[in-house]
């Protein structure tokens, strides 16, 4: 199995560092509002990685965190009059409730950063003790950059380029270098804060995943992983934070995914095309989500587009389609069927090329075309005269590697419109008790199902998506 490794430009052949084992850390959302499509490429990406490892009969310990004290979280808090924590564990549930809609497997831990602070304290001191960072006269601890000789290793940078972008910035304050990054901060007036021998304060972002990452996974990692924003500076801090700290090697590859595009432009709010994945729901099942994003390679630049969207709703179908037509094979199946031998063969063939795409870095889009070739041969190849056991057969190599992606095969049953009135019944009464929060729910739950809603004078109108 051969992985892409950010740190050398290379594809390297995956050697664990404990046989059969993958200790695995990936980057999670920072909790201040609804997921967007762009922090879920992330998760459906190095799911199925894991899904693979596990596939492959790996053990994967797979920790993701939740960043859910930042700047963000405090500005919605403030404007919300809410404490913090509030805010962030609102969409801690927000959040997973799209996990599971995208099928996104429970990491082994979600470890919250507000949690570790002690971990963190502790390697700060360790690092001042080593003399790779200082306290400045406010109480603010910076790293100092300079000092760690591989900064630049991941993302290719180099001390003097990093220079002269920061040449016409002032040293603010005690801040020794202006390539020093924080490592902890004051506290500003309404904001939360810790304890630590500096001042009141809270950590600095990149201090929390280094901390978690050793609690959880230990000194030395298999896999590190994010987004490709995360290469600089983030994941280099981690590195030379984590180094410098544990004497030892941090994480032996480093996989990052490419950026999504809204129809060809960069997402942004100002441009009017920023998606949440709430958003998406509403118009389409989030597994027609999950199956565009691995549509491509995951170093790919990926463009969400309606059309892109619509031919992956098309595509899943053609899976669930056959799977469904399986289905009825073995229910009306022939106990014996004449030339099967041959269909066998040729899956096992197929499976043989979806394998071979995912141990080269991961390529989805041409295990999905070997996905596409299996559900070709099984729509030829099983008919009324073949027996239940070949329709078994390729029904299970066909969900057994799609579930491998995360993609689920089976349709789910429609609701009945007798249901569907019912639920509406209860959202309403909900909002009459000012429930507001269940009222929600039986919305998100009937747009996950393809039910859309539209308040009106004359009432509650549905439509099926």
């Amino acid at each position: 199995m051969k992985i892409f490794n950010t740190l050398s430009r290379t594809k390297e052949e995956f050697v664990p560092l404990e046989p059969g084992k993958v200790k695995m850390y990936v980057c999670g959302p920072t909790v201040y509002n609804f997921i967007h499509i762009g922090n879920a490429r992330p998760m459906i990406v190095f799911d199925t990685v894991r899904r693979y490892f596990e596939y492959k009969g790996y053990q994967v310990n797979y920790v993701s965190n939740f960043t859910d004290v930042d700047d963000k979280i405090i500005k919605k808090a403030m404007e919300e009059g809410v404490d913090a924590s509030v805010i962030s564990e609102r969409y801690i549930a927000e959040c997973k409730k799209d996990m599971e809609g995208m099928n996104v497997k429970p990491a082994t831990t979600h470890p919250l950063a507000t949690q570790e602070i002690g971990g963190m304290i502790d390697m700060i001191e360790n690092l001042m003790g080593k003399g790779y960072a200082y306290r400045a006269d406010d109480g603010t601890v910076y790293y100092r950059t300079r000092k760690f000789k591989d900064y630049g290793k991941l993302s290719h940078k180099n001390l003097e380029d990093l220079q002269a972008g920061h040449r016409e910035i002032k040293v603010v304050g005690e801040k020794e270098d202006a390539l020093d990054f924080v490592l902890w901060k004051p506290k500003k007036e309404g904001e939360p804060y810790w304890e630590s021998p500096w001042c009141q304060g809270r950590p600095g972002w990149h201090i929390e995943c280094s901390v978690m990452a050793k609690r959880y996974l230990g000194d030395e990692i298999d896999i590190h992983a994010g987004g490709e924003d995360l290469i600089f500076p983030h994941h280099e801090n981690e590195i030379a934070q984590s180094e410098a700290a544990n004497g030892k090697p941090f994480a032996k590859y480093w996989m990052h995914n490419a950026f999504l595009n809204i129809d060809n432009k960069k997402m942004s709010k100002s441009l009017g095309n920023f998606f949440t994945v709430r958003e998406i729901s509403e118009k389409y099942d989030l597994q027609v989500l999950r199956f565009f994003m691995l549509s491509a390679h995951y170093r790919s630049p990926l463009n969400f587009s309606a059309d892109l969207m619509e031919a992956s709703k098309n595509g899943l179908a053609r899976i669930v389609t056959a799977v469904e037509r399986l289905d009825e094979r073995i229910a009306s199946g022939l106990e014996k069927g004449d030339g099967e031998e041959a269909v066998r063969e040729q899956a096992g063939e197929l499976v043989a090329k979806y394998e071979a795409a995912m141990d080269d870095d991961f390529n989805t889009a041409d295990a999905i075309s070997a996905i596409f070739e299996l559900v070709k041969l099984s729509n030829t190849s099983v008919t009324e005269t073949s027996s239940r056991e070949l329709a078994q057969f390729m029904r299970d190599t066909i969900v057994s590697l799609c579930d491998v992606l995360g993609i689920i095969t089976e349709k789910e049953e429609e609701l009945l419109d007798a249901d569907i009135e019912a639920l509406i019944e209860e959202r309403q009464q909900a909002r009459k008790n000012k429930d507001f929060a269940r009222a929600d729910e039986i919305r998100d739950t009937l747009a996950a199902r393809g039910i859309l809603l539209k308040d009106t004078r004359e009432g509650v109108k549905w439509t099926r998506a």
